[in-house]
């Protein structure tokens, strides 16, 4: 890999902590962690989120303890290769291992508790156990369509921007039963403002389509949503 490569690389990361306020031990890693826990971890109560480069890397190692290395993430010989996909700076945090549970976007940033992801959410998550980074997120690019019925049938509500409040923006119902995610990926809430439930939504992932509100998540425990949002590229 060359050195240009590896500078780029090393830019795209997300560092955890064990504890609160980046305290504790820490794991600083580039790729997917499908359980914290095989890494040595119980838990993790606060996170630093950072810039990423353009494409993934092919295979991650991650790193804990007290002193993390500046060089070394990554095996000699490796190379980026043009058809990974594109990530974007966010990551998702998932309640339990293997992305399950309730799922809290990670736009770039610091989460010194639990209340910094959960927001207005509700839903009271003081500790995250997976983490994955977020596919074609491009802000300027962004677009689905919402469907009142399952696979995509009945009337239809097309998305470009950010909606607050989709009722106030001419969707006639508080729930959705499927979306199609055409360009970039989003965020969709439970109630408006962005509060609730979050189930992020890529063009990326099952090709973008969400047949059914159970396919927006592991825990989707309603097809509810009366917001939704871009993620940050």
């Amino acid at each position: 890999m060359t050195s240009e490569a590896m500078d780029t690389l090393g830019q795209y990361k997300i560092t955890v902590w064990e504890e609160e306020s980046f305290q504790g031990k820490r794991c600083e890693f580039l790729m997917e962690c499908p359980s914290i826990m095989e890494r040595g971890f119980r838990k993790i109560r606060s996170i630093k989120v950072e810039s990423g480069p353009e494409r993934s890397p092919a295979k991650p190692r991650c790193w804990w303890g007290e002193a993390l290395p500046a060089e070394g993430m990554f095996d000699a010989g490796e190379d980026l290769h043009p058809e990974y996909p594109l990530l974007s700076h966010s990551w998702v945090g998932f309640e339990y291992p293997e992305y399950q549970g309730q799922q809290f976007i990670l736009e770039k940033g610091d989460y010194p508790r639990w209340e910094a992801w959960s927001g207005n959410s509700g839903y009271r998550t003081e500790h995250l156990l997976s983490f994955r980074p977020v596919k074609c997120a491009n802000h300027n690019d962004s677009k689905a369509i919402l469907y009142e019925a399952e696979n995509f049938q009945g009337h239809k509500f097309e998305l470009s921007d950010d909606y607050p409040s989709l009722q106030a923006m001419g969707w006639g119902n508080k729930e959705v039963a499927s979306i199609k995610v055409n360009a970039g990926a989003w965020v969709a809430y439970q109630y408006p403002g962005y509060r609730g439930y979050q189930y992020v939504l890529e063009r990326d992932r099952q090709n973008g389509e969400f047949k059914k509100y159970s396919e927006y998540s592991s825990q989707a425990h309603t097809n509810q949503i009366q917001s939704i949002r871009r993620i940050q590229h």
